[in-house]
């Protein structure tokens, strides 16, 4: 079977749309990329996102909104699965999936939040996530064991974000998830994850956080 034509509407740093990248590669899925301006959208934008977020994949000029909407597409039109074929297994992975969207939010929140209460709320809030996940993950290398999931998908570009704010304030928040943090070492490492952004993503990134004017920021100097 043919695949249908896709095209996937991004921006350059949003996490969402790295782990749809993650599955066009890994799913070795050919496709065409256009990055947009969220602050300043296209006024064609609102027809194919109707909460006007990214990603937007086009199949066949279709809209399909929502990442792990598309990731599971892309993963269900190609050969194999980023999923375990056990149905409680994969249902276990779309709950830490959730949990994944969960430790997103803190970190943003986290890196951008302009109050110190916020600040600390928000750190011991990503430190005590990934001490949780350090409790249940099974040692690697991957979330699954040797196999590559929508799961490291996930929570690639969370790693990514944590590595950024890193090399700008000395913070080790793996210091009670060393096996998390072998993990984030390993996914950082992949070729999928390593070209799901533009080689500027980590100047980029930190621009942003700079200009943010957030409690982070002021910290780190930047």
């Amino acid at each position: 079977m043919s695949l249908p034509r896709i095209k996937l509407i991004s921006f350059a740093l949003c996490p969402f749309v790295q782990r749809s990248i993650i599955t066009l590669l890994e799913k070795e899925v050919p496709y065409e990329i256009e990055y947009i301006n969220l602050d300043n959208p296209p006024a064609w934008f609102h027809e194919v996102s109707p909460l006007e977020k990214v990603p937007v994949l086009l199949v066949d000029d279709e809209p399909l909104f929502e990442s792990m909407a598309i990731c599971e597409f892309l993963d269900e039109i190609t050969p194999g699965s980023l999923y375990p074929e056990d149905p409680f297994a994969r249902a276990k992975n779309r709950a830490w999936i959730e949990f994944g969207n969960e430790l997103l939010g803190a970190v943003y929140s986290y890196a951008t939040t302009g109050e110190e209460t916020g600040y600390k709320q928000n750190l011991m809030t990503v430190k005590d996530r990934l001490e949780t996940l350090d409790e249940f993950f099974a040692g690697g290398p991957y979330f699954n064991g040797e196999e590559f999931s929508l799961v490291d998908a996930v929570y690639a570009p969370i790693f990514r974000m944590l590595r950024c704010l890193e090399g700008l304030q000395e913070q080790n928040v793996y210091e009670d998830a060393p096996k998390i943090a072998r993990w984030a070492d390993t996914l950082l490492q992949r070729p999928s994850v390593i070209n799901a952004v533009p080689a500027s993503y980590n100047d980029d990134y930190c621009a942003r956080i700079q200009s943010s004017g957030s409690v982070f920021a002021q910290k780190a100097g930047v």
